[in-house]
């Protein structure tokens, strides 16, 4: 726990970071209900050539860098001008104490006038759980303290509907896997259904990422999605937040 605790606080990173944003959009209004808050090398390198520097040693404070790059990208790109929440990537295994890792954010926060109230923590399902009762102490935490939580990837990664049986987060986002093609895809369509009615009973969002074709969206939004993110709406802006294009001047983007 001691050396978790040096990890937090170090700043030992040799790598710059910065952060794109991408919206994602409630269906019932077409504005965006949140952006979320992606990795970038500081010249616009992908989140992949950034993440793979990432090690042991280093995870803790690369955590801490991306949550402060986040609210101050967000702030600078002009989220205080929205109702938009601000989506927060984080690494489970990098946070050994919440209540203690989440002090440089709160002061991230304050010092650019960003609403806790606003924020969102999500985590990777691809990232594997060490300890589950951790990850589930850390999102109860998150919950006591005013943040809403999402898990990332739904469907993928080390876990899936045993996950919530153990602890539920207030949003799940669907693996893209599971919503690309889902217009002509029975069994895609019948499990997102199935995930959206057993979420709707445990009182969880369901948000579909990857979309990117007009019937793919036609499809979630009439199983009942409300929020939705993909090129659909917007590519990732760096240093920015996009604008979200309406469904109708949509394009198809390459995957």
């Amino acid at each position: 726990m001691r050396a978790g605790c040096q990890g937090c606080s170090s700043q030992d990173h040799d790598f710059a970071i910065a952060m794109a944003f991408q919206p994602i959009v409630d269906v019932l209004t077409g504005r965006p209900f949140a952006f979320e808050a992606l990795v970038r090398g500081s010249a616009g390198e992908g989140a992949d050539e950034v993440l793979a520097r990432v090690t042991p040693e280093n995870r803790y404070a690369f955590d801490q860098k991306c949550r402060v790059a986040a609210i101050e990208g967000a702030v600078a790109a002009g989220i205080l001008d929205t109702q938009a929440r601000l989506s927060i990537n984080f690494l489970p295994n990098a946070v050994y104490s919440p209540a203690a890792c989440i002090q440089l954010t709160l002061k991230t926060a304050r010092a650019t006038g960003f609403p806790t109230d606003r924020l969102i923590f999500e985590f990777t399902e691809n990232e594997e759980m060490i300890d589950i009762d951790h990850v589930k102490n850390i999102v109860e935490s998150y919950r006591k303290m005013g943040f809403a939580t999402a898990i990332d990837d739904f469907g993928a990664g080390h876990a899936g509907l045993g996950l919530l049986a153990k602890f539920q987060t207030d949003y799940i986002k669907l693996d893209m896997d599971l919503v690309r093609g889902i217009e002509a895809s029975l069994p895609r369509r019948m499990i997102v259904e199935g995930v959206i009615r057993i979420a709707d009973s445990l009182g969880i969002a369901t948000i579909a990422e990857g979309v990117e074709t007009v019937e793919e969206f036609d499809v979630l939004r009439a199983i009942g999605v409300r929020y939705i993110q993909g090129y659909l709406f917007a590519r990732p802006g760096f240093k920015c937040l996009p604008a979200v294009a309406p469904v109708g001047e949509c394009t198809t983007a390459a995957a």
